[in-house]
C-alpha cells in the first residue's frame, strides 16, 4: 500500500464539475492499493497517518498531530501510485490492485478514517477526478507499507 500525504490549508475533489469532497486544514491523502494489501496493512498505515506530528506548534516546530489541530482528511484513491516506469515511456500498472480488491480496501480505509478523524471526505473510486489543494509548507510525505509494516 502506498500513501501520498499532503498537509493542506484546504482541498477539494470534483467529479463532472461537481464538488464531491471538501476540507479545510488537514490532510489530503492519496491511496494506492496492491493485490498483496490487507486490512491489517491498512490499519498500520492509517495509524501512522493519525500519529504523524507534522503540524506546527506555537514555536513553529512540526510537533502536533492532526487531532491536536482539529484537522480534517480528504481521501482519494489513486492506482497510479503503482506506476512502473522502468521500461519504455508508457507506465505499466500491473502492480496496482485489481479494482474490486482496491475498492474494498479503499472503503475500509474510509471507515477507519471516519473513526479516527474529525471530518473525513472522499473522492469517488474509479472516477475521473479533479483535485484542488493549497499545500501547506509545502509538506508532502510518501508512505509505503513495505517500509512501515
Amino acid at each position: 500500500m502506498k500513501f501520498v500525504l499532503q498537509r493542506v490549508l484546504e482541498a477539494s475533489v470534483s467529479v463532472e464539475e461537481k464538488v464531491v469532497g471538501k476540507i479545510g486544514r488537514g490532510y489530503l491523502l492519496f491511496v494506492g492499493v496492491s493485490n498483496e494489501d490487507t486490512k491489517e496493512i491498512a490499519d498500520k498505515m492509517i495509524e501512522k497517518v493519525a500519529k504523524l506530528r507534522i503540524f506546527e506548534d506555537c514555536e513553529g516546530k512540526t510537533n502536533l498531530s492532526i487531532d491536536q489541530v482539529d484537522g480534517e482528511i480528504l481521501v482519494i484513491s489513486q492506482f497510479t501510485l503503482y506506476a512502473d516506469c522502468k521500461k519504455g515511456n508508457r507506465p505499466s500498472f500491473t502492480s496496482a490492485g485489481a479494482p474490486d480488491v482496491a475498492e474494498e480496501l479503499y472503503e475500509y480505509i474510509l471507515s477507519r478514517c471516519n473513526e479516527l478523524f474529525k471530518n473525513t471526505e472522499k473522492g469517488i473510486f474509479g472516477a475521473d477526478m479533479k483535485v484542488s489543494l493549497v499545500n501547506d509548507g509545502p509538506f508532502t510525505i510518501i508512505l509505503d507499507s513495505r517500509e512501515i509494516v
